[in-house]
Parts: C-alpha cells; sequence; structure tokens
C-alpha cells in the first residue's frame, strides 16, 4: 500500500520526505510477548520478559518497551537475586543508557529491600544507576524516603538524596537508656 502510495502521488518532494519521515518513525522490528535469556561463559545472568518490543533502527538506535517489562537476574546458582519491573523502558544503544519509567520497582532478594520510583536511569559507561525522582527503600527494619538514587551498578553502593525515613535502633545499653552524669 505504501509503493502505491508514492507512485500515485505527483512524486512532489516534501510528500516523498514526509513518508521518508514516516517510515523513519516506525520500528525496524517488533515483538509481542518476548523472553529474552542473557548468558556469559554457559551461565544464564538475566531473564527479560515483556510483552511488546520495539526496536527503532537509524542513526540513534533504540529498543522500547511501551508496555513494560521484567528482568530477572540470577546467582550462580540460578536462583533471582533481583528483579526489576517497570511500566515503560527503552535502552538507547549506541549511548548505552537504559531507563526504566513508571511504578519502577527493584526487588533485591539477597539484602530483602524494595525501591520504588517513577524513574531509574542506568548508565551503563559509567556503571552507574541514579534517578531524580522521589525514591522509597523498604528493608526489614527501615523505610528510607529521598529525592533521589545515586547507585554503583550492583547496587551495593548507594546513596539516597535528601534521605527521610523510620529507622530502627538497637539499645545496646542495658536499663532505660538514661545515662548517669
Amino acid at each position: 500500500m505504501l509503493i502505491l502510495l508514492l507512485f500515485a502521488c505527483k512524486n512532489e518532494l516534501k510528500d516523498i520526505q514526509a513518508v521518508s519521515s514516516m517510515l523513519d518513525t516506525m520500528p525496524g522490528l517488533s515483538a509481542n510477548n518476548i523472553e529474552f535469556y542473557y548468558s556469559e561463559s554457559g551461565e544464564v545472568q538475566l531473564k527479560l520478559t515483556g510483552p511488546v518490543m520495539k526496536r527503532y533502527d537509524g542513526e540513534k538506535p533504540y529498543i522500547e518497551f511501551p508496555d513494560g517489562f521484567q528482568v530477572q537476574f540470577f546467582d550462580s546458582l540460578k536462583q533471582v537475586k533481583t528483579i526489576i519491573t517497570a511500566n515503560y523502558g527503552i535502552n538507547y544503544e549506541k549511548a548505552r543508557i537504559m531507563e526504566a519509567r513508571g511504578d519502577v520497582v527493584v526487588i533485591n532478594h539477597e539484602t530483602n529491600e524494595k525501591l520504588n520510583t517513577e524513574e531509574l536511569i542506568w548508565d551503563q559507561n559509567k556503571e552507574k544507576i541514579f534517578s531524580n525522582k522521589f525514591v522509597k527503600l523498604t528493608s526489614e527494619d527501615n523505610i528510607l524516603y529521598g529525592e533521589g538514587l545515586e547507585s554503583d551498578q550492583t547496587f551495593r553502593n548507594r546513596r539516597i538524596i535528601k534521605v527521610t525515613g523510620q529507622i530502627m535502633v538497637e539499645d545496646d545499653a542495658p536499663g532505660d537508656g538514661a545515662q548517669d552524669n
């Protein structure tokens, strides 16, 4: 149908440019109900699933998950150690930047922690994860809130920006905690 449209017109330059522009915004690849595994040295590292994936080619290629995604990261025993879900995802391939947006949830089974935010960005070149949005970090003992987050890509060394929250503190001193002067 698109070819007929091209030949049916007067082939004016503006018409050809309009069709060409439309083609540039169409995905080069679309897939539904994807399930993708990534492995290194024969060991499965992660599993990515999503209802829709679209890949766009061109000068700045990217992969988009317009209806959300889930990534499961595995340890050496093939046990799930971390799960990330979001309502939207995009991976800028050349820039090596991945963004998760909309109800982003990170569950770390190793530390029993849960992170909630509206946006999480992974800069693979700098090996950093960050967010400039509100974050909530829930653990067994604490609930921390903040106005952003910075972390290494393993999430082991992280910093919550403008932190507030509830922190449980154990009292190691005997008695009522009062000190004599």
